[in-house]
C-alpha cells in the first residue's frame, strides 16, 4: 500500500476498525460487520483511538447509519463541499469492509452500470450465460451483501436512475436473457449522492425517492468548525502526499475560511457589511484545497512557513470562475473588506498581486 497515493478507507483506517470490532458487543444488523453504535464511532470518533471522520450534528449520522439497518436506502443531500462522498466511503467501509462497490453517475451513465452488462466476444461465442455476463457493482452488492455506493445520483439520465426502482423495492435483478434473478443478500442497501446545485438536471421520479431516506449535509455551522475541518483534512492529505514539514499556522486557515463564508454567505463576519457572492460554492473541499495548495508552495518554494503569499493564488482561483461577473465581486470585496482590516495588510497585498 505504500505506493497508493490514496488508499480506500477500509484499508488506511483498517486499525481503528479492527478496535471497534474487537470491542463492539452490540447487537449487529445482518451482514454488518460492526454494529450502529461503532459505526458511527468511527465516524465521528471517540476522542481517543478513533479519529473522526466527519464533523457536523450526531444526530445526521445517527439518522443515517439507521436508516441502512432497514429496508430504505439513504440519499446524502447537500451543496458541494459537504462531505457526502466521504461520508459515503466511510459508511460503507465500516458497515461492509468495503467502499469499492461505486457507480459514478454522469450524464453519459448507462443503464448496465446499475444493472449488468456482457463480456461481448464470450457473448457471440457462447450465446447468453453466466460466464458471459459483467456484473455491475450494484448486483455484486446484492449478491455479497454489501452497499453499493451511487455517486451524483442526479446526473445520470431518467431511464438510468429508474433502473434502480426495482432494486430497491423488490431487492431483486431481474436477468431476462438467462430466465433468472439475482436476490438481495442481507446486508445489502445502497448510499446515494446527490447535489443540491443539480436540482432541475435530472430530477429524481417521485417512485424513485419513495424509495430513499435523504439525509441533508449542511454547511459547516460555525467558523471555528469549518477551521477545525479544514485543519483536520489538510494534515491528513499532508502525510499522505509525504509533503515536507510545514509551520501550518491557524491564522492563514482562518483567513481561507472566513473568505469563503463571508462571500458564501453574503455578509461579513460582524454582519455590518452585505457583499456580493461569485458563482461559484466556495465549500469546505475547496478551501482544503486552497490551503493544501499553499502549504506545498511554503515547503518546496518557500521558507517552509504558510503565508498569505501561499494561499492567495489559490483563493484567487477558487473565487474568480467566471472571469467577468466574478472578478468584479472579488474585487470590491478586496477593496471594500479586505482592504479595511488592519490585520490584514499583507493578505491583502498577496491577493493584489495574485490578481
Amino acid at each position: 500500500m505504500t505506493t497508493v497515493l490514496r488508499a480506500h478507507a477500509e484499508d488506511q483506517y483498517a486499525e481503528e476498525l479492527a478496535i471497534l470490532a474487537k470491542d463492539d458487543d452490540r447487537a449487529r444488523p445482518p451482514g454488518w460487520k460492526l454494529s450502529p453504535w461503532a459505526v458511527t464511532t468511527y465516524i465521528l470518533g471517540d476522542g481517543d483511538r478513533i479519529t473522526p471522520k466527519y464533523i457536523g450534528p450526531r444526530r445526521i449520522v445517527e439518522v443515517a447509519v439507521a436508516t441502512l439497518a432497514t429496508d430504505r436506502a439513504l440519499l446524502l443531500l447537500g451543496v458541494p463541499g459537504t462531505a457526502k462522498t466521504w461520508l459515503s466511503e466511510h459508511l460503507a467501509a465500516a458497515i461492509s469492509g468495503d467502499s469499492t462497490l461505486l457507480v459514478q453517475g454522469t450524464a453519459g451513465t448507462a443503464e448496465e452500470a446499475i444493472r449488468y452488462g456482457w463480456n461481448y466476444a464470450r457473448l457471440l461465442a457462447e450465446g447468453p450465460s453466466l460466464e458471459a455476463l459483467t456484473p455491475s457493482p450494484v448486483m455484486r452488492a446484492m449478491a455479497e451483501g454489501r452497499l453499493a455506493r451511487v455517486e451524483e445520483l442526479t446526473r445520470m439520465p431518467s431511464d438510468v436512475q429508474d433502473a434502480l426502482i426495482t432494486v430497491l423495492s423488490e431487492k431483486t435483478l431481474p436477468i431476462p436473457e438467462l430466465n433468472r434473478e439475482v436476490q438481495a443478500a442481507r446486508g445489502f442497501n445502497v448510499i446515494a449522492t446527490a447535489n443540491d446545485r443539480d436540482r432541475g438536471v435530472n430530477d429524481l421520479s417521485s417512485a424513485l425517492r419513495r424509495r430513499f431516506n435523504t439525509v441533508v449535509l449542511p454547511v459547516p455551522a460555525t467558523a471555528e468548525e469549518e477551521v477545525d475541518i479544514v485543519s483536520r483534512r489538510v494534515g491528513q492529505l499532508g502525510r499522505s502526499l509525504e509533503l515536507p514539514e510545514t509551520l501550518t499556522g491557524l491564522e492563514e486557515i482562518r483567513r481561507v475560511v472566513t473568505v469563503f463564508r463571508e462571500l458564501r454567505t453574503g455578509v461579513t463576519e460582524d454582519g455590518r457589511t452585505k457583499v456580493k457572492s461569485p458563482s461559484g460554492t466556495l465549500s469546505t473541499a475547496e478551501a482544503i484545497s486552497v490551503v493544501t495548495n499553499g502549504i506545498a508552495l511554503a515547503a518546496h518554494f518557500g521558507d517552509g512557513v504558510l503565508r498569505p503569499s501561499d494561499v492567495a493564488a489559490g483563493i484567487v482561483g477558487a473565487v474568480v470562475q467566471d472571469p467577468v461577473s466574478d472578478r468584479v465581486v472579488w474585487r470590491e470585496y478586496l477593496e471594500t473588506v479586505v482592504r479595511e482590516r488592519q490585520d490584514w495588510r499583507d493578505f491583502y497585498r498577496a491577493c493584489r498581486d495574485a490578481g
